[in-house]
C-alpha cells in the first residue's frame, strides 16, 4: 500500500472533491482518480460513492480515513525522529476569535518568532462551531475558544481556564459607582458587542433568554479593540472578557458594572483533535501557548 495513494485518499475525504484534491496537491485530476482506484482495488471495496459528480464515503471509506491519518503521523513522526537534531522548524495554523488573535499577535508573537524563527505561524479568526469544525478535516492544528466549557472524547483539552467577564462602561457612566445593579437596570442601554452566535456572545444571548430578555445592540462587530474605543468614548455599554479591557480598565477610561444578577461561565480552552499528530515545532508552540496565554 502506496503513501501516497493514502494521503490522496485523506485529502479527497477532507476536501470531498478529486478536483480539489488534484489542485491541493498539484497532481492531474486522473491522476487522484487513478490512485483512488489503486486503493481500491488493493483492499477489494469501494471507498467513494460517486453520484451526479457528487463523492461521498462508503462506510468502508470511513473506517479508513481513521487509519489512513495514524499511519501519515506515524511515517511523519518516524521522518522525524530519524532525522539529526536541528533546530525546530515546520509550520502552525491556530484559529482563534478575533479577539485572541489580537491579543497573542500583539503580546506574544514577535517573542515566539524570536525564541524559534523557523516555526511559521498562520492564524484563522473563526466561531467555535467552524473552529471544531475544521479540527475534524484537519485545516487546523490547534484551536483556543472562548465559549462555555466543550468536552468531547474526540479533542484533547491541552489547557483551559475559566474567564472572567465583566459589563463595562465609560467611567463616567451613570452607573459607574452603582452597587447591586440588576440586568434589568442596563437592559435598554445602548449596547455593542461581538458578533451574533459567536462565542461568549452566543452564551451570554442564551443566558439573556433564560430571563426572557433580548438586548439589540446598536453595533455589532467582531473586533473589540474598537468596541473598547467606542465605549470608552460615548455612553454605550459592553460585554467583555477582563483581558480586553484590562488596561482601559487600569487607565480609569472604562469601568466594570456591579451587575448582579448574571451568571454566565466562559473558558478559554486550547484544544487539538486526539488524531493529531504533534509534531515537534506543534509541541513546542502547545507548550509556549500554555505558559504564555493562560494565567497561574
Amino acid at each position: 500500500m502506496e503513501l501516497r495513494n493514502l494521503i490522496t485518499f485523506i485529502n479527497v475525504a477532507e476536501l470531498g472533491s478529486f478536483t480539489k484534491t488534484a489542485e491541493q496537491l498539484g497532481y492531474s485530476q486522473s491522476t487522484v482518480s487513478f490512485q483512488i482506484k489503486q486503493l481500491e482495488d488493493e483492499l477489494g471495496c469501494l471507498l467513494f460513492e460517486r453520484i451526479n459528480h457528487t463523492i461521498t464515503l462508503t462506510e468502508r471509506g470511513r473506517e479508513l480515513v481513521s487509519y489512513a491519518h495514524r499511519i501519515r503521523a506515524l511515517t511523519d513522526e518516524f521522518k522525524e525522529n530519524f532525522e539529526e537534531e536541528k533546530e525546530c522548524s515546520g509550520n502552525i495554523h491556530i484559529v482563534t476569535p478575533d479577539s485572541v488573535c489580537d491579543e497573542m499577535i500583539n503580546k506574544s508573537y514577535m517573542d515566539f518568532h524570536n525564541k524559534y524563527p523557523l516555526i511559521s505561524v498562520k492564524f484563522t479568526t473563526a466561531d467555535t462551531s467552524a473552529m471544531f469544525d475544521m479540527l475534524d478535516h484537519n485545516e487546523a492544528d490547534v484551536i483556543i475558544t472562548l465559549d462555555s466549557h466543550s468536552y468531547n472524547k474526540d479533542y484533547v483539552i491541552a489547557k483551559e481556564e475559566p474567564l472572567s467577564m465583566h459589563f463595562v462602561a465609560n467611567a463616567k457612566s451613570k452607573f459607574a459607582r452603582a452597587k447591586g445593579l440588576s440586568i434589568h437596570d442596563i437592559i435598554n442601554e445602548p449596547f455593542i458587542l461581538t458578533e451574533y452566535g459567536q462565542g461568549y456572545r452566543r452564551v451570554f444571548d442564551r443566558e439573556l433568554v433564560k430571563n426572557s430578555l433580548e438586548i439589540t445592540p446598536i453595533l455589532e462587530i467582531g473586533r473589540t479593540d474598537m468596541i473598547t474605543a467606542l465605549v470608552a468614548q460615548g455612553d454605550m455599554l459592553s460585554f467583555l472578557p477582563d483581558f480586553v479591557t484590562k488596561e482601559l480598565i487600569e487607565s480609569g477610561d472604562l469601568c466594570y458594572l456591579d451587575v448582579c444578577d448574571m451568571n454566565i461561565e466562559i473558558w478559554k480552552q486550547l484544544i487539538y483533535h486526539k488524531n493529531k499528530w504533534l509534531s515537534k515545532a506543534l509541541k513546542t508552540f502547545i507548550d509556549y501557548i500554555k505558559e504564555n496565554e493562560f494565567s497561574h
